[in-house]
């Protein structure tokens, strides 16, 4: 069985663990992600692996080195996703570190270094509306009694989710390999995203993570009827709330360069009617870059603008920040061995950042990381239509193999 059939037979053997009708549907720590991990521990010990699972449901499978006591090469990614999402992020990157594996495997090559393939617990947010939680755990930056009630839409409390998977909440710290020496980290990850596909580029060598600052505005107006109340007379809290978000539009758009970005993914408005003037109006926004002063000038700008609308519509406007996170740089060394294996393999490469948060972040703090994309087609990501052609999903996996044996020897 050649390399690719190898592969298209694990990754299939992965996706076969989904609980949805449309598109796959494996969230942390349920009945199907439990299943499949533990299908995985058990294709690693095909391959003579030391398997365990620490205390936040991470699987860590090693392959020794030649020389005792050196610190390992390790990658991964993740095996759960969102409601309804594809067969590609996150599966990919675990399923290709298995592959690396295989090939070491079947070459008979020894490495000074030991490697580990690291399959992350609890990567997406959809389930608790926090993520990363296992790569989080392991870089020992948990905040466990935050985490501890987070509830699920079934009222299952993160601490209950554990428990049902044998797991136990309080021990989580125990996942911590802060004190340990790792001598890198790499995450192969379908890039989400349009640019490779868009600039026919086949892998994406990625310099720095984005990082969100994230606000809930209340936008207080008055409510009125439609029909009654004078144009110049109202205090339309939605019309205020446009304002402000067509506003971050442009402030963001002007710092393009940057690769900046600020989303309204919300806006409600309190008690709306068709013929009520909206009163209140409840607006989430996320704001990302690498670059924190681009991100900060945005929101200084987004402030101005809030200031400016208040006085001129009479509205009240209320702030509450929900987040705000430092991005990740990528070590230098790391991003200029990938750059020099895509040129000796004569593989396009851009060199990017990354706009969604991953595990590589997490393992940032504790070693030189790097994370390689591969393209999406139409740049779908979290769909059902997820796609990234298999060989396409190969050469991601030639450059994971050469970064691994690069590092380890």
């Amino acid at each position: 069985m050649g390399s690719k059939e190898r592969y298209q037979l694990l990754f299939d053997k992965i996706n076969q663990y989904n609980s949805g009708d449309k598109g796959i549907t494996r969230v942390a720590y349920s009945n199907e992600e439990q299943t499949c991990t533990h299908a995985f521990m058990r294709m690693c010990k095909s391959e003579n692996l030391d398997i365990r699972m620490d205390s936040c449901g991470n699987v860590i499978a090693r392959r020794e080195g030649r020389i005792k006591g050196l610190p390992p090469v390790a990658m991964g990614s993740h095996l759960d996703t969102v409601y309804s999402g594809g067969k590609y992020d996150g599966a990919v990157g675990v399923t290709a570190a298995l592959e690396v594996i295989k090939r070491l495997n079947e070459k008979g090559i020894e490495t000074d270094h030991p490697i580990e393939i690291i399959s992350f617990a609890c990567e997406e947010s959809a389930r608790f509306g926090v993520s990363t939680v296992g790569s989080k755990a392991m870089a020992g930056v948990i905040d466990k009694e935050k985490y501890r009630h987070l509830r699920d839409r079934d009222g299952i409390t993160l601490e209950k989710a554990f428990a049902l998977c044998a797991l136990d909440f309080n021990s989580i710290d125990d996942a911590s390999r802060k004190d340990e020496e790792f001598k890198a980290f790499f995450e192969l990850h379908i890039e989400q995203g349009p640019i490779l596909i868009n600039n026919e580029k086949k892998i994406g060598v990625v310099t720095g993570i984005a990082a969100p600052e994230r606000f809930i505005f209340k936008i207080i107006g008055k409510a009125s009827h439609s029909g009654t109340t004078p144009m110049n007379m109202r205090k339309d809290a939605l019309l205020g709330a446009s304002e402000i978000a067509l506003a971050l539009e442009q402030a963001a758009i002007r710092e393009q360069e940057n690769g900046t970005v600020a989303t309204v993914g919300v806006m409600n408005i309190e008690s709306g009617a068709m013929n009520v003037i909206p009163g209140e109006v409840e607006m989430k926004v996320d704001i990302r870059s690498t670059s924190l002063a681009s991100r900060k000038r945005v929101l200084d700008e987004l402030h101005e603008v809030i200031a400016a609308v208040k006085e001129k519509r009479q509205l009240e406007v209320q702030s509450l920040e929900i987040s705000s996170e430092e991005p990740v740089l990528l070590h230098a060394d790391v991003v200029d061995t990938l750059k020099r294996i895509c040129e000796e393999k004569d593989l396009p490469y851009e060199v990017m950042p990354s706009g969604a948060g991953h595990d590589a972040m997490n393992m940032a703090r504790l070693c030189p990381t790097g994370l390689i994309f591969i393209p999406s087609v139409d740049g779908l990501s979290h769909h059902p239509n997820e796609y990234t052609p298999m060989d396409v999903v190969l050469k991601g996996i030639d450059v994971l193999e050469q970064a691994v044996l690069h590092y380890a020897k």
